[in-house]
């Protein structure tokens, strides 16, 4: 009698500590796709949309000006340079601009790599409006050559009138392993 006692105390315990380890198991799991909603209902982490926008007939508020900075970056070793024609630019809110973007691939190899895209501060992101991006798509650069890149932006005249900066990043990956 006395051995029967330990067992379903053990068993008491055993349970509550098996649920609790797949509950925790489970919520790992949905952490990725809780942490993306969270990030679109918040418009933190400054996601920027990975597909072009059709060319919408904005009326340029042409009595405000906002600054938007352009950052550029290579993540790791990857031998590319990357830089963009200006970086900074004043713009109307409605009217449409582009910038090009230079890539030029410093190794002796072909490289293919993707760019992602950010912007700051995060919130703004659905006020950012892109046609023509290199960054809908990977990019292959070709051996010791410079390659142009144009994005085509609007920044939607609905966006708060505090907002006076905004800086838009690109992290360019090395994916030609990958390929």
């Amino acid at each position: 009698m006395s051995q029967a006692k330990p067992k379903r105390s053990n068993a008491r315990v055993l349970w509550p500590v098996v649920l609790l380890v797949l509950g925790m198991f489970g919520f790992g799991f949905a952490l990725v796709p809780l942490y993306d909603v969270f990030c679109e209902l918040t418009g933190l982490n400054g996601k920027v949309k990975t597909e072009a926008q059709a060319e919408a007939g904005f009326k340029p508020d042409e009595t405000r000006w906002v600054t938007v900075e352009f950052v550029t970056t290579v993540n790791g070793t990857m031998p590319l340079s990357f830089r963009a024609e200006t970086t900074k630019i004043k713009v109307h809110p409605g009217q449409y601009y582009t910038v090009r973007f230079y890539g030029a691939n410093q190794s002796t190899k072909p490289l293919v790599g993707r760019a992602i895209p950010s912007i700051a501060p995060g919130w703004a992101t659905q006020f950012l409006v892109k046609t023509e991006c290199f960054c809908f798509s990977e990019q292959t650069f070709e051996p010791k050559k410079e390659k142009e890149m144009p994005v085509r932006f609007v920044i939607d005249p609905k966006i708060p009138e505090t907002v006076a900066d905004l800086t838009l990043s690109y992290t360019f990956f090395d994916i030609t392993d990958k390929k």
